[in-house]
């Protein structure tokens, strides 16, 4: 459901009873059904009922029903467009039963409305984001969010650009320190295994330099040629076709013109920016390394048109659509979701609000 202060819920029903997702899913809101419910009455043209669920089994073909599994419920008042603790508590509380409910092969993928971090902290879930919440709910070491953006729509295979991110909610001073050969060759092999589940055919990596003009041989800064050749060397080694590192502001262009399938940047907004440009209502986030398929928005929650009725479900919608592709690949790949959940002890509540950046 998201936050429920921003737009997570009016994307939600409109999301979840679009035609679009109808004709791929069974979609099931995880979260309050009263915010649910009000959401409905106050944002969809058609009336449809708000049915209240204990599980996703419970959930049936019925295009005018949304299905929403009670997994929390508000103690206060939320207001809307404001950071509040109450809401942060909802969201996350939200995003933990559904993953759970994923882990267990109930659902097929999780997808997930925009929270507020500040928010999250308040209430006691100290994570950077969504990405790194999950990868802990799920005992997830090896992890990336990559940010997908279709480019051509139809044909069996997608098309589009998928980027990477070696650091991601790092601040800037710190980036320097983070990004070492291990990291980049991890992200690399994320991307590379991520874009292989959607295509079929033969795919081409760039990675991105982190200084200008790619360090100029040094002239810029050193850390292309000590730490980002030789990771690509080492992930070519493996026989993955990838090149780099690449001036950023050139990459992305290729990108465009289909000289790459996907890239890896060296930091949050290196790779967020091109995207957001090209297709900001379009873009899906996704969490790769862990156990389940994980989609999301690539934008916030938007507490300036918060349940007003202008957003736009579109990014929720595609998030979707590449949900159900993903699992769809695993299926194909004869990925047991019960299998890998096996040894996966699943992180409970309290350990969460004690968590606390990683050392």
């Amino acid at each position: 459901m998201g936050d429920p202060a921003g737009i997570g819920p009016e994307i939600a029903v409109r999301a979840c009873s679009s035609p679009k997702v109808l004709e791929l899913c069974q979609p099931v809101i995880f979260g309050d059904p009263q915010i649910v419910r009000k959401a409905a009455r106050e944002f969809l043209v058609e009336h449809v009922e708000v049915r209240c669920i204990s599980s996703p089994s419970e959930a049936r073909a019925d295009k005018s029903r949304i299905f929403v599994v009670a997994c929390t419920a508000a103690t206060e008042e939320i207001k809307p467009g404001a950071v509040q603790a109450e809401a942060g508590r909802l969201a996350v509380e939200s995003v933990v039963a559904a993953t759970r409910a994923t882990l267990a092969a109930e659902c097929a993928a999780v997808v997930t409305a925009p929270i507020n971090k500040e928010a999250m902290h308040l209430a006691g879930f100290h994570y950077p984001g969504h990405t790194e919440l999950l990868a802990h709910l799920c005992g997830a070491r090896a992890f990336a969010m990559l940010l997908y953006l279709a480019l051509h729509e139809g044909g069996e295979e997608a098309t589009g650009i998928t980027v990477a991110h070696v650091t991601l909610h790092t601040p800037l001073r710190e980036i320097f320190s983070k990004i070492t050969k291990e990291s980049i060759l991890e992200k690399i092999e994320l991307l590379d295994d991520f874009i292989r589940n959607l295509k079929h055919s033969r795919h081409r990596l760039g990675v991105a330099s982190l200084n200008p003009h790619g360090g100029e041989h040094g002239i810029f800064g050193k850390e292309e040629d000590e730490v980002i050749s030789p990771a690509v060397a080492q992930a070519r080694q493996k026989g993955i076709n990838v090149e780099g590192p690449l001036p950023a502001d050139t990459l992305f262009l290729q990108a465009v013109q289909g000289q790459f399938d996907g890239v890896v940047a060296m930091y949050h907004d290196q790779g967020h920016i091109p995207i957001k440009l090209l297709g900001m209502h379009r873009a899906v986030n996704v969490t790769v390394g862990l156990p389940i398929v994980r989609t999301s928005v690539a934008h916030g929650t938007a507490f300036d048109i918060a349940w007003q009725g202008r957003a736009s479900p579109e990014s929720l919608i595609e998030a979707i659509r590449l949900a159900v592709q993903l699992a769809r690949g695993r299926i194909r790949h004869r990925v047991d979701l019960r299998n890998r959940v096996s040894d996966t002890e699943f992180c409970p509540l309290d350990r969460l609000l004690s968590w606390r950046k990683s050392p």
